[in-house]
């Protein structure tokens, strides 16, 4: 589609009314390799995520605040991953992956939301296990039903407001061509590039956004575990510190990933890595850490497994 022609005053100026994604592959024997891989992914996102939420309100056992914090991580997984996975799946049979302005400023502010949601959840969930392991007898003083529900809602509403400043940061530039996105979905960095105004405004205020959301949830994140560690390194016992330290060795694995992964993707120099190393990195980091965040948590946690098999028992007596 070419883009669209307005007037102002007495000059032309062409607007950009449509992006066009390069996606994964122009190869298309690839595309077809990479449909029935990426659906299963997403299917299996899908199932494990929402199966992780019906079996934490299904069991009583499970209604704590570590589990109600896992809940709502599994829900902002199924939502990052939908925001981008079905239209790249559907762009794969596509000779021409266009998207809409509007729709790419959708695709962003969801899957950005998410994102920095994420961390900030990711960060209450590392304070609450400094709680169980530093202070477990001020525990359910401490961490109750209204703290949670608050951090949770802080959560949430800090993604929102980040994703709100940097989506219009981001997209109220002017952009007149070229309008070629070198990834399988929108991408902030890679759209304020391509912008015709000066974006250093817009970069500044993505900066300070990564800076006061991003950052500093990882910042609460890794203190909470340096007190985790002292409080562990406290217990005389080795059973008692290998104990403590499963408690929170699935949070430690999710933190180390997608962290791991998202510095990689957006704090790494360009020139130290290829586009194609891009579009890899990001797959990783949108597709494959949303259906590998439900498996990290269930499949050395003796609680869900033992809620798994409470449910199946209840199921088989009424076939």
């Amino acid at each position: 589609m070419a883009p669209r022609m307005s007037v102002q005053g007495e000059r032309n100026h062409t607007s950009v009314t449509m992006f066009i994604l390069l996606g994964l592959s122009d190869e298309k024997e690839v595309q077809l390799i990479l449909f029935p891989i990426f659906l299963v992914v997403y299917l299996l996102t899908l199932l494990w995520n929402l199966g992780l939420i019906i079996l934490i309100r299904m069991d009583s056992h499970l209604h704590t605040p570590m589990y109600l914090f896992l809940s709502f991580l599994s829900f902002i997984d199924i939502c990052y991953s939908s925001s981008t996975s079905p239209r790249m799946l559907s762009d794969l049979f596509k000779d021409e992956k266009m998207i809409s302005f509007i729709s790419c400023a959708a695709q962003y502010f969801v899957g950005c939301w998410m994102g920095l949601t994420e961390c900030c959840l990711l960060a209450a969930m590392a304070y609450d296990r400094y709680v169980a392991i530093g202070r477990p007898l001020q525990y359910s003083a401490i961490m109750t039903p209204g703290l949670c529900q608050k951090m949770v809602a802080g959560a949430y509403g800090s993604g929102f407001l980040g994703s709100l400043v940097q989506t219009v940061a981001g997209f109220h530039l002017y952009y007149c061509g070229p309008n070629i996105i070198p990834n399988f979905f929108c991408d902030i960095t890679q759209i304020i590039s391509l912008s015709c105004s000066d974006p250093f405004i817009s970069q500044i205020i993505l900066f300070l956004v990564c800076t006061f959301v991003g950052f500093n949830s990882f910042l609460v994140t890794m203190l909470s575990y340096v007190f985790i560690l002292a409080s562990i390194l406290k217990i005389s016992s080795v059973k008692g510190s290998a104990k403590a330290f499963n408690t929170c060795a699935s949070h430690l694995a999710v933190v180390i990933l997608f962290h791991g992964t998202g510095l990689s993707v957006y704090l790494l120099p360009s020139s130290t890595h290829s586009t194609k190393q891009d579009k890899v990195l990001s797959v990783f980091y949108v597709i494959f850490i949303p259906m590998l965040n439900p498996l990290i948590y269930s499949l050395r946690n003796k609680e869900i497994k033992e809620a798994l098999t409470s449910v199946v028992k209840r199921l088989e007596v009424f076939p």
